[in-house]
């Protein structure tokens, strides 16, 4: 497979992952749509997208957890290419948070993003990625599959899109499509920035050690290649592979040193 010509929506396309995403997919030939509720920041990068590589990039404001919204991103697709080879759900949103502390607003918002976003832009690219025999990528998380102190609604939203996107997959098997869950360690992004805490505010600013973590280039490459091949999924760093087989191993002994790890956090929330 190559990407040259091929058509790829990426959300929250306006910073970090989904960003470098639309770099590494333009760079190797693809015509980009970009999805997210920055549209000026959008228009700014599909523009300089364009004279970079020179292919094909379409800036749509959307916000994911409105379904109205999901289905104009698929139809403006459609209008300005005609066709859908790929589709990224990379939205999210994260949290700092303990559940005895958080607002229950702030748990369903992070569904809404994090999982019924996924969901709306995936049943509506379906019939035309089924057409193209294309991909469906989830970037999901290490707490999609060990839950995370001070993260329980991120951890709930990301073991629900790796439970659909598994049974999505299973459905698919004989249709010829793609279908991906990538899962990054601990990235480079505003991601903590833009956390919710326990009111449903942005923390703005990081618990954790960015210099020690993935840069966002390297995980869209990853993921990138990870389509080329079309791996089934992709966890990105040791420390992550070592958390889910000691979780399905030792689940009572990754109990403590999950809480050990975050405990250590600037200003941890458990001590």
């Amino acid at each position: 497979m190559s990407f040259k010509d091929k058509v790829f929506i990426i959300t929250g396309a306006s910073s970090g992952i989904g960003k470098s995403l639309a770099e590494e997919l333009a760079s190797r030939g693809a015509n980009v749509v970009l999805a997210a509720r920055q549209y000026v920041t959008l228009c700014e990068i599909t523009a300089a997208l364009e004279v970079k590589y020179d292919i094909k990039a379409l800036a749509v404001q959307c916000d994911v957890s409105k379904e109205e919204d999901c289905i104009s991103l698929i139809k403006q697709t459609l209008t300005t290419f005609g066709k859908i080879d790929g589709l990224i759900n990379n939205a999210g949103l994260s949290m700092r948070a303990l559940f005895n502390d958080v607002e229950l607003s702030v748990l369903k918002n992070l569904m809404d993003v994090n999982f019924w976003g996924t969901v709306y832009c995936t049943k509506y690219a379906l019939p035309e990625i089924l057409k193209t025999k294309g991909s469906i990528v989830s970037v999901s998380s290490i707490a999609g599959y060990r839950g995370l102190p001070g993260r329980t609604g991120y951890s709930a939203s990301k073991f629900a899109m790796n439970g659909f996107m598994e049974s999505l997959r299973t459905e698919n098997l004989k249709t010829g499509i793609h279908v991906m869950v990538a899962c990054p360690g601990f990235t480079t992004s505003n991601i903590r920035v833009a956390a919710l805490s326990k009111d449903g505010k942005a923390h703005g600013e990081t618990s954790m050690e960015e210099g020690k973590m993935m840069s966002s280039e390297d995980v869209a490459k990853i993921i990138c290649d990870g389509i080329l091949n079309r791996e089934r999924t992709l966890i990105m760093t040791g420390q992550g592979k070592l958390a889910v087989w000691m979780n399905k191993l030792f689940p009572k002994f990754t109990d403590k040193k999950v809480f050990e790890l975050f405990a250590k956090e600037k200003n941890p929330l458990i001590k």
